[in-house]
């Protein structure tokens, strides 16, 4: 069944991923039509989260944002999409890195590197990042239950070099290159809630407090990698910037969860700066105290 599903989709994605940008965008403008007014897919979600983080904005601000974050949700889906067959001069040309410079004098210092980023603005196309790096990439996700899918996402990736790993297999992944001495490079997105149970550290996140990732520091110190954080910002539709901002190249000399702090700042500064490009759909806040 899973398969049959993955045979009447496939078509479907192919031909969205070659449709030129314009037109890509029409029709990002009519699925936002038929998410937010006809499904409301996760409205409540949004609006509750909306109202917990910025409490200082009134209703009808805050109801702008939504519809704002709304759209762009349609948007990378369909970047995510046109990923599929989207050429490395075309990507790079609308995900531009800023300050590559930052980038390269961590891999000069002959240590994996621990990116930290956020599910804000474009996430999908950091990818794009591997046609400057020289180290081996490896994107840390959440892998799809369906096997057809999943094995498509990753042939998307392996496109730009690329390789996904999930939660499960990324200690092993590591503890393999570490022995081995593979220099990497590992994309952690950190800023969504972590399970219950395997939560270690509570800090407050645009002022609430809630548990958070530790994993991408923890890992950091215990296999001696520098930390970097990868800030993305929409420049204007279908075009994104990212910069370096190194979190620390001492990872063992810095206090436990100090690291994880700074990201998190980070981040609140980011949504801040542009509310509408930060994925409020996920129940981030369900769990605070």
């Amino acid at each position: 069944m899973r398969f049959i599903l993955f045979l009447l989709v496939y078509p479907l994605l192919w031909c969205i991923s070659i449709l030129p940008f314009p037109l890509l965008y029409l029709f990002s403008d009519f699925i936002y039509l038929i998410v937010y007014y006809v499904i409301g897919y996760r409205k409540k979600t949004v609006r509750e989260n909306l109202a917990l983080a910025l409490p200082n904005l009134s209703d009808e601000e805050r109801l702008v944002i939504e519809k704002k974050s709304f759209h762009h949700l349609c948007d990378i889906f369909l970047e995510m999409i046109k990923t599929m067959t989207i050429s490395k001069k075309e990507i790079s040309k609308r995900f531009v890195f800023t300050n590559l410079e930052v980038y390269k004098k961590l891999e000069e210092k002959e240590k994996s590197i621990a990116m930290m980023l956020a599910h804000y603005a474009s996430y999908e196309w950091v990818i794009s990042m591997n046609t400057y790096v020289t180290f081996s990439a490896f994107a840390i996700y959440k892998k799809i239950n369906n096997p057809y899918f999943d094995k498509l996402v990753r042939n998307i990736r392996s496109r730009f070099k690329a390789s996904l790993i999930t939660t499960k297999e990324t200690i092993p992944v590591i503890i393999k290159n570490n022995k081995s001495k593979e220099l990497s490079i590992y994309g952690f997105a950190s800023d969504q809630s972590p399970i219950l149970s395997s939560a270690y550290h509570w800090q407050k996140f645009m002022g609430i407090e809630v548990p958070v990732h530790t994993g991408a520091e923890m890992l950091a110190k215990k296999y001696d990698m520098n930390v970097v954080f990868l800030k993305v910002k929409k420049v204007k539709r279908g075009y994104y910037e990212a910069s370096f901002e190194v979190l620390s190249e001492n990872a063992k000399e810095v206090p436990n969860y100090e690291i994880t702090d700074k990201f998190l700042k980070l981040v609140e500064q980011q949504i801040h700066e542009a509310p509408e490009y930060y994925l409020w759909t996920h129940k981030r806040w369900k769990h605070r105290r």
